[in-house]
């Protein structure tokens, strides 16, 4: 039986322990984490051109600036969008828009449009994402804790004016859609006293494992203090002076079919509901593998 144990949570990160799985699975998972969780993402951006006053001074501004517009896109593109999945929809799925033609799609339902008039000052002043303003529901408005995020840098007599459209969509057809980073996994493991005697030679360095940790058998698993355990090896392992004499007097042992899972989003969900979204996407693609097996056989 599949069993998992949050080991670590905060809003944009999960550590897992898995237990009873294999690398199949959880390379399914994380596949699924970054190639087909739907997330919203800047997909059109609209500058307006010309020359333009500020009313109050008289002062004249240009709409120039020094990025290409396909950078000032990509950078645009690459900010977190709040994704609330069970408000919004595909545009190609959306009951307003699906029957429109893909350039005239776009309603509340489907898409999500910002703004931004900023202007440079002597000496340029860098142009940040709290800058942008959401049409509609404030909630969507960028987080505020990627609100200094910089975006392009404007100088005296420059300005932006534009208009983004952002969408939902996945990452196996963009990286802008991709909501997380730093997905891995890797095997839970165990430290093991082979040699008592040599062992003394890690502990007397007074790092972060002593004896104590270990238990009558000679082993350590607790993970946190493993993983103390792991950096606590590279001063007598490979490369140092210690290397052999130590001779693996202690080594880390994978435990069978027990892993950690961990990850990072970008800050458009949390990190909980990007994994009940990826456990969603792949049930519902093994349903649809299932039924087409029957109706085959």
């Amino acid at each position: 039986m599949t069993k998992l144990k949050v080991l670590s949570e905060t809003d944009t990160s999960l550590r897992i322990l898995f237990s009873g799985v294999n690398r199949a699975f959880l390379n399914s998972l994380r596949r699924t984490m970054i190639a087909d969780v739907p997330k919203f993402a800047i997909d059109q951006m609209r500058v307006e051109l010309g020359v333009f006053k500020n009313e109050e001074t008289g002062e004249l501004f240009e709409s120039n600036y020094a990025l290409s517009d396909e950078q000032l896109a990509h950078r645009f593109a690459m900010l977190p969008i709040p994704t609330f999945h069970d408000d919004f929809y595909f545009q190609d799925e959306c009951p307003d828009c699906k029957d429109m033609v893909v350039d005239q799609r776009g309603c509340p339902s489907c898409q999500i449009i910002y703004t931004i008039s900023s202007s440079g000052e002597d000496g340029g002043r860098s142009v940040v994402a709290s800058e942008m303003n959401v049409i509609g529901d404030r909630r969507l408005e960028i987080p505020e804790a990627y609100g200094s995020i910089p975006l392009t840098k404007l100088y005296d007599g420059q300005v932006l004016h534009a208009y983004f459209y952002a969408i939902m969509g996945r990452g196996r057809d963009h990286a802008k859609y991709s909501p997380v980073s730093g997905v891995t996994f890797y095997s839970r493991q165990n430290g093991k006293i082979n040699v008592k005697t040599r062992s003394k030679m890690l502990f007397d360095l007074n790092l972060n494992i002593t004896a104590k940790d270990f238990n009558k058998e000679g082993i350590l698993n607790d993970i946190d203090k493993v993983d103390l355990l792991r950096n606590d090896l590279n001063h007598v392992g490979s490369g140092t002076d210690l290397e052999a004499d130590f001779n693996d007097a202690i080594t880390l042992e994978d435990v069978e079919d027990e892993f950690i899972f961990q990850f990072e989003t970008d800050g458009s969900m949390t990190a909980r509901t990007c994994l009940e979204q990826a456990c969603k996407e792949l049930a519902g693609r093994f349903e649809a593998l299932s039924n087409d097996f029957a109706e085959a056989l």
